[in-house]
């Protein structure tokens, strides 16, 4: 098997354990913070096996990139367990559109007009969101994907200005960061019965832990756009486990919502890679 074969297929895989997230998201019944607390302790020590002393490096880049990728991991449940999977993810899927909005401020790089017409659209498909939601539970778990979003898009910015070697650092520490933030939550009791253990066992390990580390693998044997594109599976994957494993269902306006994101991003990225690809040809 070639290389590549071998990074594609290491995608589909971190994808698709990636998706599994929002479905036990909503089985356990520990709240957002004590959930988040458990797994991230469990993703620190997949980390540290995995990548054993590259994960000690410390320096200011790391700390903000870690506190970064905090908050989209805590946001992302806070906001899973308010509204549906489908919301949650798709609206945290909206962080490439940030990206375009903010890199051309702070990496100084040109603001093209692809990414205005993908800037705009996009902002049309997150209104679908908010459609018909009387739900006060629901109106906030889709404010709070938004800002898990904006920490996703802030985090892919803080990774890109950093050199390669701080992006495994930047996510131990984020795991680091997150039990120290929640910790109130689940002090002084630290009760959790063991089917919950199993579970969050499960996203902590496998979910977080093995499935950056087979995204790690992957993207240093594939091309960046076929990284991207392949890992769309997340947010298409996810809220249909969460139908079949839950019997929660997103609503149509949902669903169109979160088809025109994803297409736009899908979309922009094909045309920009194949204008990149052209002009270096």
């Amino acid at each position: 098997m070639s290389e590549h074969r071998k990074g594609i297929i290491a995608i589909i895989i971190a994808a698709l354990l990636w998706s599994t997230g929002g479905l036990f998201i909503k089985l356990i019944s520990l709240d957002a913070y004590q959930l988040s607390f458990y797994r991230s302790i469990f993703s620190a020590l997949t980390f540290v096996v995995l990548f054993r002393k590259k994960v000690f490096v410390f320096n200011t880049a790391i700390f903000f990139n870690g506190l970064f990728y905090a908050g989209i991991l805590i946001l992302f449940v806070v906001a899973t367990k308010l509204t549906t999977a489908a919301n949650a993810i798709f609206l945290q899927y909206t962080a490439p559109i940030y990206v375009l909005i903010f890199e051309p401020l702070i990496l100084k790089t040109k603001l093209k007009t692809i990414n205005v017409f993908s800037v705009i659209i996009s902002f049309l498909g997150m209104t679908l969101f908010f459609v018909g939601e009387i739900s006060p539970s629901h109106f906030s778990g889709n404010l709070v994907a938004l800002l898990s979003g904006i920490c996703f898009a802030a985090f892919l910015i803080g990774i890109r200005k950093s050199s390669e070697e701080y992006r495994v650092p930047s996510i131990f520490w984020g795991n680091i960061f997150i039990p120290i933030i929640c910790f109130s939550s689940v002090y002084p009791e630290f009760n959790i019965d063991l089917k919950n253990f199993m579970m969050v066992a499960y996203l902590g390990i496998f979910q977080i832990g093995f499935a950056y580390a087979i995204f790690t693998y992957s993207i240093k044997r594939i091309e960046g756009i076929e990284a991207a594109l392949i890992a769309m599976i997340e947010p298409v994957m996810n809220p249909i486990w969460v139908y079949f494993g839950y019997g929660e269902k997103p609503s149509p306006f949902a669903i169109l919502g979160g088809l025109i994101i994803l297409s736009t991003i899908t979309i922009r990225t094909i045309i920009t890679e194949k204008r990149r690809l052209n002009s270096n040809n």
